[in-house]
């Protein structure tokens, strides 16, 4: 969750800001919101039923239907839906031990079951559709599903999901199916689980309370297999709870999102999603993605439908700005009521969002204010936000309301840790995974650094250091922070680089693998659609411009863990089959640095063609 600093008068938005407690004990720091957490409600499904009493035809979710229409799925008629699938469900004898798997994206389907499996108290998880329709190996996916043993699995289309199907279905696990058919097994069809009669799921219900367990959301895992977070019915209305009381004006009309984030995210599935609900709100479901050939979808529902908060990841956003600065059209209905801009999953550019600002200040005569913080799975996933008068980058703010953080020295940073009744109980049937993520008090391990924005006002919160973990030493002893590192590359990289990977561990110099954004090289080099990837990357002008961006970075640069000898962009995109990319778009640095170990050897013994050295006079290269 990235910022950069706008120019100009913020439109107006109203913000929370929480009262901050700060004391030191010892080398220890702990900073807690005082402002209290507000009172949350017993389960997650509460607010569809208090929506269905207050707004029961107001929409709470829509998505495009085929003649181009929105099909609209209201309050009440959600409940209703919701109660008579929790009782199809029910009578199929799910639960913890045997909850629903979902395998498909988001659509409206998966919206009823997933709100059906909460008011009936069974767990469901959510699982990224790129499992079983982008990954050409299925072990992946059958991990999870062995981590689940689920007893019902649900797909959007039996036929286009039938390889994944047939690699990872349990037998005893009944299959539902949204449409197609699927030859390997008889299947039910969703329809029908709308036709079941209702008995006592009501009841059921009504035993629903904080600690029920409402999915399992998986982490991206690096070279390690993912694991299952536990997330709880309390942790999502307590930290729904902290949203409301950061973002105040959520209160003051129902918020309207036009979302595609992914629902196996915390950030797609839990904090946006939520945001709709736990405010009476409506979500528009948005097919399109920040690609080439799937933006135009979004750019559709756009200039149809005016958003009162907007997410997404650095890469929309770019096309976004874009998209608004040539379409006028697209500029009245987007900027008609957003009031808040909220961007996660990597760090966005100075020149994105100065290019942003300047589209916002032009048609609206006000910059629109981007909210800045710091969340995780593991605690639903927000903990501190950026509220106050600080706006730059890598700020993350200070804890929401119900948030304690403890700040413990680790490796010559400070590694941030959360309480709350946010933050998840544990790894499901992961017990040594669970004992290890929490300290002796109780408290999350989150792996993140933090520092104080000022260390003599640490009321005014935390500035983001970087992941600990991903922090090496070269071979000097020096230690190397890469997220700063990182962080610097992508801005200085922009439009050409979408991310970077630092390397050099135990090694004498610091280097970089970097993934390039192929439209943007393709069109510096002046090449056709058709040129392959080496071939763009081979080209003067592109390697003219990395030079130049390698000579840049190493300007600044203080010694020799900030100084990058090397950098060598990478052909080959990252493979979420080897687990170094998230449908998310954000790159797992881990499972980079062990996959491509044999292309580091080639980088640093001068074996690596496309490499570009650092020098006076411009690079030396390998070729």
């Amino acid at each position: 969750m990235h910022h950069m600093q706008s120019t100009g008068r913020r439109r107006p938005v109203l913000l929370g800001n929480p009262e901050i407690r700060a004391w030191r004990d010892g080398a220890v720091w702990h900073v807690d919101a005082a402002t209290p957490l507000g009172p949350v409600p017993r389960r997650w499904t509460d607010p569809l039923v208090d929506g269905a009493a207050a707004h029961p035809e107001r929409t709470l979710v829509a998505r495009r239907g085929p003649d181009g229409g929105w099909i609209r799925i209201g309050y009440a008629d959600m409940l209703r839906r919701a109660r008579h699938i929790g009782q199809a469900l029910l009578d199929r004898g799910l639960s913890a031990e045997r909850p629903l798997a979902i395998l498909s994206g988001n659509d409206l389907e998966h919206y009823q079951l997933a709100l059906g499996a909460a008011y009936a108290g069974i767990p469901y998880a959510p699982i990224s559709p790129a499992y079983s329709l982008v990954a050409t190996d299925y072990g992946k996916l059958g991990d999870l599903i062995g981590q689940l043993t689920p007893g019902a699995v649900y797909v959007a289309d039996g036929a286009r999901f039938a390889p994944a199907l047939d690699a990872v279905l349990p037998p005893d696990a009944e299959l539902i199916v949204g449409g197609g058919t699927y030859a390997g097994r008889a299947a039910t069809r969703f329809g029908s689980l709308l036709d079941t009669p209702v008995r006592d799921v009501d009841t059921v219900n009504a035993a629903v309370g904080p600690d029920t367990i409402l999915k399992f959301l998986f982490t991206s895992g690096s070279t390690k297999k993912p694991k299952a977070v536990v997330t709880t019915h309390g942790m999502l209305v307590a930290n729904q709870q902290m949203l409301l009381q950061t973002f105040a004006f959520l209160a003051e009309e129902p918020p309207v999102l036009v979302d595609w984030l992914p629902w196996n995210h915390c950030f797609g599935g839990s904090h946006n999603v939520g945001i709709a609900l736990y405010n009476g709100g409506t979500l528009y479901l948005d097919d399109g993605k920040p690609t080439p050939q799937d933006f135009g979808q979004t750019l559709d529902n756009l200039r149809e439908i005016a958003p009162t908060v907007y997410f997404n990841v650095p890469k929309g956003f770019e096309m976004l700005t874009e998209a608004l600065e040539r379409d006028a059209a697209l500029r009245a209905t987007f900027f008609a009521r957003v009031k808040l801009f909220f961007c996660a999953g990597a760090g966005l550019s100075q020149a994105a969002w100065d290019r942003l600002d300047a589209v916002a200040l032009a048609h609206c005569g006000e910059s629109i204010r981007i909210m800045t913080g710091l969340g995780m799975t593991e605690t639903a996933p927000s903990s501190t936000f950026g509220t106050g008068d600080v706006v730059r980058a890598g700020y993350v703010g200070v804890p929401a309301p119900g948030c304690r953080v403890k700040l413990v020295p680790v490796g010559g940073k400070f590694e941030a840790r959360f309480a709350g009744p946010h933050v998840m109980p544990g790894y499901w049937r992961a017990p040594d995974l669970t004992a290890e993520a929490f300290d002796e008090e109780g408290y999350y391990r989150t792996g993140d650094a933090l520092r104080f924005y000022d260390p003599a006002r640490p009321e005014l919160g935390f500035v983001f250091d970087g992941r600990i973990a991903e922090d090496f030493k070269l071979s000097s002893g020096t230690f190397v922070s890469v997220g700063p590192l990182r962080a610097r590359v992508i801005s200085q990289g922009a439009p050409y680089v979408m991310d970077a990977v630092v390397t050099g561990l135990n090694r004498e110099t610091v280097g970089l693998l970097v993934f390039p954004r192929m439209e943007h090289c393709r069109a510096l080099a002046c090449l056709p659609a058709d040129a392959d990837t080496a071939q763009v990357l081979a080209s003067p002008a592109v390697r003219s411009m990395f030079a130049r961006l390698l000579d840049g970075l190493n300007a600044g640069a203080s010694g020799s863990s900030t100084r990058i000898e090397r950098l060598l962009p990478l052909v080959e995109p990252p493979s979420i089959d080897h687990r170094e990319l998230t449908d998310k778009g954000s790159i797992n640095q881990a499972a980079v640095l062990a996959r491509r170990a044999v292309l580091i050897d080639d980088l640093y013994e001068d074996r690596a063609d496309l490499a570009i050295r650092a020098g006076a006079g411009g690079p030396r290269t390998t070729t």
